[in-house]
């Protein structure tokens, strides 16, 4: 089974961000019509995606998803996929890291997405849709210095691969990339701490055109290596 993109109503969470902006941009290339979210929506217009819906929106809100939802089928009469571009990171030791601070990892990067992925999964069902959540390799090789932040994703992960086979019921098709680092700027944007001296890392685009493939190829699982 394949994806057709062209004329499908895709929806970016993150859209301004280091990856989802690339994201969104080969989405459009394939003929999707999109809806770009993101907590501060100034540089989504600088996207120049034609006919794009843009809505503010804070993945860390539990209605984020009926808002998500709600502009897509305002705009375009219904919803196709999303991909969940969001998320922080936090550099430190443990015991060295403020609670507000985890609190923060898993609000955006667990709780968020669940509870985005619960709201939009009735709307993805009606068109037998897909979510996308970027996970990261430190989901299947948590570091030291990364540990509350390996662990948000492990747990964003652990809840992908049980999901895998729970939407497949309503013929939803839930898609886990775990990509390697990345040059996004992410890791100079730390919620806390100093990131570690990291190996130069891929490319953004070469990133995103591996994910929208494996939307394209209808893959479940896209692991570090596979990039």
């Amino acid at each position: 089974m394949t994806t057709n993109l062209d004329g499908a109503v895709v929806a970016v969470v993150g859209a301004n961000g280091g990856l989802g902006a690339p994201i969104a941009r080969l989405l459009a290339e394939r003929g999707a019509r999109l809806v770009l979210a993101a907590r501060r929506t100034e540089r989504l217009a600088a996207l120049d995606i034609e006919g794009a819906s843009i809505v503010a929106l804070d993945v860390r809100d539990v209605g984020a998803g009926d808002a998500l939802v709600a502009a897509a089928h305002d705009t375009f009469g219904r919803l196709d996929g999303v991909v969940n571009a969001a998320g922080v990171v936090a550099f430190g030791l443990l015991t060295d890291t403020d609670d507000v601070v985890l609190e923060e990892l898993f609000l955006t990067n667990v709780l968020g997405p669940l509870w985005l992925m619960k709201r939009v999964v009735p709307a993805l069902a009606a068109t037998r849709g897909f979510f996308v959540n970027i996970s990261a390799v430190v989901a299947d090789m948590p570091m030291p210095g990364m540990v509350a932040y390996s662990a948000s994703k492990a747990a964003l992960t652990g809840a992908d691969r049980a999901l895998v086979r729970e939407l497949r019921r309503v013929s939803v098709r839930l898609c886990d990339a775990r990509p390697p680092h990345t040059e996004t700027g992410l890791a100079n944007r730390p919620l806390s701490g100093v990131s570690p001296a990291l190996p130069h890392g891929l490319s953004p685009e070469r990133v995103a055109a591996r994910i929208v493939a494996a939307i394209e190829a209808d893959e479940t699982d896209v692991a570090a290596d596979q990039f």
